[in-house]
């Protein structure tokens, strides 16, 4: 099944879940708030680890193979358990998530702009749901950021960047989405970078199914989530 059946189909169900529940109004009328219990934490800020980090390691593995039905259902997923966003946002997040990848995908020539548009306009659907990020362009830029420092880091051979600057670019990104101090959400951008190095070397080495680095990235994932979620909530 290609990607133009997936993306779609996704579109119909979209416009079908928005007819449901909103009588066929689109556009921000139609994406008002849906209140949630102030006592409890709101999704992005109260997530499972171990889950979000399966389905990063699915969108990453699917990514890198351009399994792009698998992509799309593992960002479905994701952002309806990460974000916790009603079903017409989630699978609108999900599209524009697939489609910031496809755009950023291509080597050399992709479109770094076209994968701030669509990542802007996810942030704008997590502000309409949450109140935050305050602003989803800067949100969006830092994102596409860190995209561009790994890509620099894992294929240039006279990388201007090191280690250190992909560290700096998802801690930056983690600091603005959560408002929390570089220091504290530091930790976790390291475990992210350790995952990507795991995931290139997967890379590099032809993309097996069978690899052992599999389940260490997954497992370097979860480490990553699992910071993340204590340095948001100390």
């Amino acid at each position: 099944m290609g990607i133009e059946t997936v993306t779609g189909g996704v579109r119909t169900t979209v416009a079908r879940l928005a007819r449901q529940q909103y009588g066929g109004r689109l556009g921000p009328v139609s994406l008002g708030y849906i209140g949630r219990p102030a006592a409890r934490p709101i999704p992005p800020r109260s997530f499972d680890p171990g889950l979000i980090a399966d389905l990063e390691y699915r969108a990453w593995t699917g990514y890198y193979l351009r399994d792009w039905p698998q992509v799309l259902v593992a960002f479905v997923r994701l952002v309806r358990e990460g974000f916790g966003m009603d079903w017409y946002r989630t699978l609108h997040g999900s599209w524009l998530m697939m489609r910031a990848a496809q755009l950023w995908a291509p080597i050399p020539h992709n479109d770094p702009d076209g994968a701030r548009a669509c990542m802007r306009r996810f942030y704008a659907l997590v502000r309409l749901s949450y109140g935050e990020p305050a602003s989803p362009v800067e949100a969006a830029r830092l994102e596409v950021e860190w995209w561009r420092v790994h890509r620099e880091v894992q294929y240039s051979t006279v990388s201007r960047h090191t280690d250190d600057d992909l560290v700096e670019a998802v801690t930056r990104l983690y600091s603005y989405l959560y408002g929390e101090p570089a220091a504290e959400v530091r930790p976790a951008a390291v475990r992210r970078v350790r995952a990507m190095h795991l995931s290139d070397q997967w890379v590099r080495e032809g993309c097996r199914p069978d690899s052992p680095l599999l389940p260490q990235l997954r497992a370097a994932l979860v480490r990553c989530y699992a910071a993340l979620l204590a340095a948001v909530h100390r």
